[in-house]
């Protein structure tokens, strides 16, 4: 299957495994990483994940959870722009587990950051925050399953912030997240995306 073809949600990408050097800014920082081939945004900062540092305010303390963490470019950055920060970012990829936990240890924010898979997180762990680029693309039955997993973990009046694309349901999401009881307002919006602030009732 050619790269092109092969969907970044993959558990286990079959293309070889190339890395390659990011570097970006978000909320005031530079910051460098790898990304990797068959994972989602390689070589670069996806506009959508840049949407949502420039339209957001750093998180100031607690647990996160990056939901879909990709080479780590959201929980890192939170990482390291909050000492008092712990994150564990997730992903179905197995290379961006390998990715963000390598970065982690790079940008010297291990300590605090772990990446894994699903099923490696504790049943009974909660979160502060959870901030999310959500996959849209593996469809909106699986998205709202993900979402519905995860959401419950957040602590009462925990929040999840998330970026969506306009042309992919960012609107319609706004509005299912509410009617499941997780009140949801658009917090920023820029280049066809929207920031969505979901809340956890207290």
């Amino acid at each position: 299957m050619a790269e092109q073809d092969e969907h970044y949600f993959t558990a286990d990408p079959s293309v070889p495994f190339e890395r390659q050097r990011v570097e970006f800014e978000a909320w005031d920082q530079e910051l460098v990483m790898e990304s990797g081939s068959g994972v989602f945004a390689k070589g670069r900062l996806d506009i959508g994940t840049s949407v949502l540092f420039k339209e957001t305010e750093p998180p100031v303390q607690g647990r996160f959870l990056d939901l879909g963490c990709g080479y780590g470019a959201i929980g890192l950055t939170i990482a390291k722009q909050v000492p008092l920060a712990s994150v564990i970012g997730i992903d179905v990829n197995e290379r961006a587990v390998r990715l963000m936990n390598d970065n982690a240890r790079a940008l010297g924010v291990d300590s605090r950051v772990v990446a894994c898979t699903p099923d490696q997180v504790p049943t009974d762990y909660t979160f502060d925050e959870i901030w999310s680029n959500p996959p849209i693309r593996i469809g909106k039955e699986a998205l709202h399953e993900l979402l519905l997993t995860w959401l419950p973990r957040l602590l009462p009046g925990g929040r999840a912030v998330m970026v969506v694309g306009k042309n992919l349901g960012g609107d319609s999401l706004q509005r299912w997240l509410t009617e499941r009881g997780y009140p949801t307002e658009r917090i920023g919006s820029a280049k066809g995306f929207r920031v969505l602030e979901s809340i956890r009732p207290a």
